[in-house]
């Protein structure tokens, strides 16, 4: 699995169209260019253009093979973005039902095989998969201690050279035994690659 190598970041996110929706834009692989809607909702903030090409830059820009998890999928744009870059499975986690519903139209629209949409709870969906994943990304609602909750149960979902992303409210050195390897801010956002301690993150 390619590892990580940085740069820092910007803000765009999600722009709104004509119709009134917001849209969020696929920028690199396969569905590179695609435009998808998503509603409405409390703390859903798709993750900037210009975040998502750092990200990738860190990562590689492809992910032929990865397993992918984005956990709280909102907008699906880190996950769709997975897939679109050659991910053999990108699981998309929601458990709201109106970005759920979004999430399964616009995975529709993109026929994508490597797809797989599910309405959970990010902590009851980590606690009782049996999948184990390459990246997972992680961006919850800020101020409601996800982060915290979810760092017990990490090493349940990630396999031993896996890697993951974070959004947070606040710089953050570690999460588990994973520690940040790479790291970033956009207005108010702090940004995080994070590799296992043992793992050769570069």
């Amino acid at each position: 699995m390619a590892r990580p190598g940085p740069q820092p970041a910007g803000r765009a996110g999600a722009a709104r169209s004509r119709a009134g929706n917001n849209v969020v834009r696929i920028i690199g692989g396969e569905w590179r260019r695609r435009v998808l809607s998503f509603p409405d909702g409390e703390g859903l903030r798709p993750t900037p253009d210009r975040v998502r090409e750092t990200l990738f830059n860190w990562l590689g820009q492809d992910l032929t093979g990865w397993n992918c998890l984005d956990l709280f999928a909102g907008s699906g744009a880190l996950g769709f973005e997975a897939a679109s870059r050659g991910a053999a499975r990108s699981v998309l986690v929601e458990r709201s039902p109106k970005a759920f519903a979004a999430l399964k139209d616009n995975a529709a629209l993109l026929q994508g095989e490597n797809l797989q949409i599910i309405r959970e709870d990010a902590l009851k969906f980590v606690a009782s998969t049996e999948l184990r994943f390459d990246l997972v990304f992680l961006d919850p609602p800020y101020h409601l201690g996800w982060l915290e909750k979810l760092e017990p149960l990490l090493s349940r979902v990630l396999k031993e050279d896996g890697v993951i992303y974070a959004e947070a409210e606040k710089p953050l050195e570690s999460l588990g035994d994973w520690a940040t390897v790479k790291r970033g801010k956009a207005g108010q956002v702090f940004y995080h690659l994070m590799a296992r301690n043992n793992a050769d993150a570069e």
